[in-house]
């Protein structure tokens, strides 16, 4: 739950106190012109495979770290390719706040709220699916990427 408090305060904790106080105009800057369209691309993309990443998912989706009896590995649409295509989604989102919001201190926020939710999150979930789904989760591994998809073919 702190993680999460941690990444809501990154995403929008962060910006209001940018946009509503001067409390941190010190971080201040002025973007280049592309930083805008990189951020709306960035957005646009993360906003897609977050969404894409649920509808791959159905019924297999727990907010919390927990599998059910009746979970299944999902390794079909964007799980083909990508193993956390939600994380990856949040890193999209959260380089789109870094290019959107003109302040360093609050762009970069979610950024590091998201960085630290990944590095603390990620290895309970991969170990609770090696031991739920055993063999088929390593080859799973092999094949598929964290939240880059992988430079080699898959097979």
């Amino acid at each position: 739950m702190v993680l999460v408090a941690l990444v809501v305060f990154g995403q929008i904790g962060m910006p209001l106190l940018a946009i509503a106080t001067p409390l941190l105009a010190f971080a201040n800057y002025r973007p280049p012109n592309s930083a805008l369209w990189f951020g709306i691309a960035s957005f646009s993309f993360g906003l897609w495979l977050f969404w894409r990443s649920h509808a791959d998912l159905g019924s297999n989706w727990s907010v919390s770290l927990e599998l059910e009896r009746e979970h299944r590995l999902v390794t079909s649409g964007v799980y083909s390719r990508i193993r956390h295509p939600m994380y990856a989604s949040f890193f999209a989102m959260a380089l789109a706040q870094a290019a959107l919001i003109p302040n360093l201190m609050a762009g970069l926020a979610a950024l590091v709220a998201v960085t630290i939710l990944y590095v603390v999150r990620k290895p309970n979930e991969e170990a609770m699916m090696l031991e739920h789904f055993g063999s088929d989760y390593v080859a799973y591994m092999r094949r598929s990427g964290g939240v880059i998809p992988p430079m080699h073919a898959v097979r």
